[in-house]
């Protein structure tokens, strides 16, 4: 049996940017003992130490602007963060917001932290763009139709993508 973190992250406030919390609140209690569902929402450093507790891979679930449709779903491998930066963080020299999740950012600083580098996969939605009379800090609650559709989808594929790391595969195709 291998121990599977399965992590949502995004912001709910700021409309699609939600869609992974959309996707572990619906994925909770749907897998066997060993895979952990979990909604970090912006909780970059706890999502980091997360990391710290033995988990044989990883699948994050997140907004993804790539240019496509929204609603669009991507299945991706995320650039695992490059040696220097690691260093970088283990310094000091490059800081972590508590409440900020660039998911490559917290992967570099859980590698820091002594985390070792495990299989990632991504699922992410396309969001809808914002509307470009709408201020950048301007509250948005709720998916986008697309989007919310996209959920459904995506919970397909967070299955196939469990089974599939569960029984120990790590070779699973992406985009």
């Amino acid at each position: 049996m291998r121990r599977l973190l399965v992590a949502g992250v995004g912001n709910i406030f700021l409309g699609d940017d939600g869609f992974g919390c959309a996707v572990a609140q619906r994925a909770h209690g749907r897998y066997p003992p060993g895979v952990e569902v979990m909604d970090f929402g912006i909780r970059g450093l706890e999502l980091a130490y997360a990391l710290l507790d033995g988990y044989d891979a990883l699948i994050l679930i997140d907004a993804v602007p790539r240019g496509g449709s929204p609603g669009t779903l991507y299945l991706l491998k995320p650039l695992l963060p490059p040696a220097d930066q690691v260093a970088d963080l283990a310094t000091g020299k490059l800081g972590l917001e508590a409440h900020s999740l660039d998911p490559v950012r917290v992967l570099t600083y859980a590698r820091a932290l002594g985390a070792p580098p495990i299989p990632t996969l991504l699922i992410g939605c396309e969001p809808t763009p914002w509307e470009a009379d709408a201020a950048e800090e301007e509250l948005q609650m709720g998916l986008s139709p697309p989007v919310q559709a996209a959920v459904e989808r995506a919970l397909h594929i967070l299955d196939t993508v469990v089974r599939q790391l569960y029984q120990g595969s790590d070779s699973i195709e992406t985009a």
